[in-house]
């Protein structure tokens, strides 16, 4: 009976611990999986961080968002309250006054003014800066013939920031001086070329009504009369303030009430837009780095109306200029008179470069270059969504035909 007893207390002992046995088998298989998961989520987080600051790195190298720079560990050796996020294009002195000190870190110029100059343009330049200067515009020059001298005998010339590269363009320009994150504190930037008359136009009333109607992308109209028009889009409209499109049935591009898109509507010109603060940041992102001519561009800067083209670009009929369409870019500087042993090498010498030929050469391969770039950055891109599909203008466009 013992013997039984002993062989049912054992059998009952050994059930209990085979069960107990299973339970911690069980819990340590969902320990197990439960650290598997935990490991594959820190290392799924670990590479997204890894792969945003890798991104980050090399598509917003002059990003400077504090939280960006903090997270990234770029910043992180520094107080947070001492980082200066931005920067500007206002003139500081030496030493302040009493009456400096008070309006210490307040910017009374909310606007700014960025021109391509030539000396030879000096005449003209001075009309623009004379009308922009009273409105409280920061004023900067850019100077592609390298001569800086020769304006200092203008009395707002002290006023002004003055670059000079020779050669350059102003695309080339304001890719490395008017960065967002420099440009951030003005309102609006007029990227403006130096063959402008500006006789009808000021820059108050021309804000006050990019401002009411919220264009975030516009330009003056161009007089009739002017040398150089390429858009019938860009001609004033004498009877109206302003305009969001244009109708012409003439021509290639026939522009009707149902065109959503350039040269009918959404559409501005290279020689004298004028940018809100989001829309410059976009179109700062748009600018080739090394396309210097900026040609193909004016047809995408409507993706960076911050919304509807159709509705946020403008053209101001009521402010006007002149396109007088000076070809100066590429030209030589001004230089000490020739020997004659040098006029005679020159005579003998090989035909001289036709400057302009070569530029307008160079500009229309940057078209073709711009182009493919934008067409495969649409193929690489499988997340990106177009606010404005071809597809849906051609049905509209069908559907009128028929």
């Amino acid at each position: 009976m013992k013997s039984i007893k002993t062989w049912r207390l054992l059998k009952r002992n050994s059930f209990s611990d085979g069960v107990k046995f299973g339970v911690k088998m069980k819990q340590l298989q969902f320990m197990a999986i439960m650290c598997t998961v935990m490991l594959f989520v820190v290392y799924r987080t670990t590479y997204y961080q890894y792969k945003q600051t890798e991104m980050e790195a090399k598509f917003s190298p002059f990003d400077i968002s504090k939280g960006s720079r903090f997270s990234s560990g770029r910043l992180k050796s520094l107080p947070r309250g001492i980082v200066q996020a931005r920067s500007d294009l206002e003139l500081r002195p030496l030493w302040s006054t009493s009456s400096s000190r008070k309006k210490f870190g307040v910017y009374s110029n909310r606007n700014l003014l960025a021109i391509p100059a030539g000396i030879k343009q000096k005449d003209n330049v001075d009309a623009i800066v004379r009308k922009f200067l009273p409105e409280n515009f920061t004023v900067i020059l850019f100077h592609y013939d390298g001569d800086v001298n020769a304006w200092r005998g203008l009395d707002w010339s002290n006023k002004a920031i003055h670059i000079a590269a020779q050669n350059q363009t102003k695309w080339w320009f304001a890719k490395r001086f008017l960065h967002p994150d420099v440009v951030s504190n003005y309102d609006y930037i007029f990227l403006w070329d130096e063959d402008l008359g500006v006789e009808n136009f000021d820059p108050r009333r021309y804000l006050e009504i990019v401002k009411s109607e919220g264009f975030e992308i516009s330009q003056p109209a161009l007089d009739p009369n002017s040398t150089e028009i390429h858009h019938k889009f860009t001609i004033r409209a004498r009877t109206k303030k302003f305009h969001r499109r244009v109708y012409d049935l003439r021509g290639s591009v026939k522009c009707t009430n149902i065109s959503e898109g350039p040269p009918c509507t959404g559409f501005v010109e290279g020689m004298a837009p004028v940018f809100s603060r989001s829309a410059w940041y976009c179109a700062w992102h748009l600018i080739q780095n090394d396309l210097v001519h900026g040609w193909g561009m004016d047809m995408k800067l409507g993706y960076c109306a911050q919304g509807d083209r159709t509705k946020n670009v403008g053209i101001i009929d009521s402010e006007y200029v002149v396109h007088q369409g000076i070809q100066t870019l590429g030209g030589q500087p001004p230089t000490r008179k020739s020997t004659k042993r040098e006029e005679l090498a020159k005579r003998h010498g090989p035909a001289p470069v036709d400057l302009r030929a070569e530029i307008r050469r160079q500009s229309t391969m940057e078209l073709q270059i711009f182009k493919k770039r934008w067409n495969e950055a649409i193929e690489q891109d499988k997340s990106w969504v177009d606010p404005f599909p071809r597809k849906q203008r051609r049905k509209k466009e069908r559907r009128q035909d028929h």
